[in-house]
């Protein structure tokens, strides 16, 4: 009894939220869309100089033998690459 009266209500609830569609920007957005866009461009600037600077330093330390240990670092670059490319696919998802 229990059990049907809190399913009867959550499909209530579930019912009862409005769908907020798609949206509009509001006005005066411009600005912080062009910011946005000036922060993905430093973003991949610095994804791209990460990776220069990764290869950089295994291309330097690989006479001395430690060329291997870099790779980590390369892997995080790597992983912050996929971040940035994905976030607007995830926030599209989320939202």
């Amino acid at each position: 009894m229990l059990f049907s009266k809190a399913m009867e209500w959550s499909s209530l609830a579930i019912t009862e939220i409005p769908n907020p569609g798609t949206g509009e920007a509001p006005p005066g957005s411009e600005g912080v869309l062009t910011m946005l866009k000036w922060l993905a461009w430093i973003v991949f600037g610095l994804a791209v100089a990460g990776i220069l600077i990764t290869a950089g330093t295994m291309m330097i330390n690989n006479r001395r033998g430690e060329g291997g240990e870099h790779a980590g670092r390369l892997a995080w670059v790597l992983g912050g690459c996929i971040l940035a490319a994905s976030a607007g696919g995830v926030v599209g998802a989320l939202v």
